[in-house]
């Protein structure tokens, strides 16, 4: 499962990064490759299977705790 994971993980590199290098798009290049990165980490450990938090309960601290907004 992991070897898969990586060969499409290498897939969309090599769709996307060479258009974006001749196109010379750097900044979106290093967003994309940073953004790919999170993602590839968070596939990597859910495969291995390292329970991920969910974002919900971050959000939720964060609206409630820290932004003092109540949505319920």
């Amino acid at each position: 499962m992991v070897f898969l994971l990586v060969c499409v993980f290498i897939g969309v590199i090599l769709f996307e990064v060479p258009s974006l290098i001749r196109q010379k798009h750097w900044r979106e290049l290093i967003v994309f490759l940073i953004l790919l990165s999170i993602a590839f980490v968070m596939a990597f450990l859910e495969t291995i299977g390292v329970k991920i938090p969910s974002p919900a309960k971050g959000l939720d601290y964060l609206m409630e705790d820290i932004l003092h907004l109540n949505y319920h």
